[in-house]
């Protein structure tokens, strides 16, 4: 382990340790440095290191803090990970969603709210909408999904499964523009999935949404294996 890297270790269990909470800020940089046993330049380099992961955040004229550490903050890279994925790995996202989302969508069921099903109804009026552009359709398809895993209520599900939607997304928009029924059939998987939560009915829901991951997994599945390429970026 490199010098950088055990100060950002010692660095992290200050903050695990509470003794650098949420919010609070970082002692003076010669004190900080003197604290993790390391020279000055190996302690801005764990700093650079952390303020590029989130845990870290510089507010100049005001010195350094540790963030808020929200799951939003700490997670949102994740996406930016996926965007570099490559060959298979867009069915191992779509696996990935397959197991969280179905599961997400039934735990959905049992906390939406009135307010909360009423955006998810507006996403789906405009799915319907937008049934003859693919990109728009897309559009509201990803909004629909993200409305509903934010019904539950957590946010590092939510986080996640952000994350790792946003290339599935392009499996979406791919799949709509060679599949002439595409459109039709995700509007009806997604009204199966906005009824069951209507009715507050968990099993329901998790099989709507279970239905609606494994059509697009299985026909991402046949296309790719018959040699079509993998969805670039729109």
């Amino acid at each position: 382990m490199s010098l950088t890297d055990k100060a950002m270790t010692r660095i992290r269990e200050l903050i695990q340790s509470g003794e650098l909470p949420p919010g609070s800020r970082l002692p003076p940089e010669q004190q900080l440095a003197a604290d993790l046993g390391v020279g000055r330049n190996i302690m801005r380099e764990a700093v650079r290191a952390l303020v590029a992961a989130r845990v870290l955040e510089v507010r100049r004229g005001n010195g350094t803090f540790v963030t808020s550490l929200q799951p939003k903050l700490l997670l949102e890279g994740i996406g930016e990970a996926v965007e570099l994925l490559q060959g298979d790995t867009m069915l191992e996202l779509t696996e990935v969603r397959r197991l969280f989302e179905p599961v997400a969508t039934a735990l959905a069921a049992t906390r939406v709210s009135p307010r909360q099903l009423a955006e998810i109804r507006g996403h789906l009026d405009a799915m319907r909408a937008a049934a003859d552009d693919v990109e728009l359709l897309n559009q509201h398809d990803a909004a629909f999904h993200r409305a509903v895993i934010a019904a539950t209520g957590n946010e590092t599900l939510s986080t996640v499964l952000e994350g790792i939607s946003s290339r599935t997304l392009r499996a979406r928009v791919w799949r709509g523009l060679v599949d002439a029924d595409a459109a039709g059939q995700t509007l009806r998987e997604h009204e199966a999935i906005y009824a069951a939560l209507v009715a507050g009915d968990a099993i329901v829901a998790q099989a709507a949404a279970l239905m609606h991951i494994t059509t697009t997994e299985t026909w991402l599945r046949a296309h790719l294996r018959d040699g079509a390429p993998a969805p670039r970026p729109i």
